[in-house]
């Protein structure tokens, strides 16, 4: 599975902000955002969304079910 859709920004200060879509999703800051950004550095693109989907909780758990189409 790939998640896609995601992107970031860093501030002059350290903040890290993730997008969804072009929707502010989380805001990162401290040892956080230093740990974020190690681990999308030097990374391919497919392994950077797995980890901003992953720090966002945007992403599969195995457990959704595909709508019926009935309420």
């Amino acid at each position: 599975m790939t998640a896609s859709g995601f992107s970031y920004r860093t501030t002059k200060h350290g903040d890290v902000f993730i997008d969804h879509h072009g929707t502010h999703v989380v805001t990162l800051r401290g040892s956080a955002a230093e740990r974020f950004l190690a681990r999308v550095t030097g990374v391919d693109d497919d392994a950077a969304q797995m980890a901003m989907a992953k720090v966002t909780g945007n992403f599969k758990r195995g457990n959704e079910r595909r709508s019926s189409g009935r309420r």
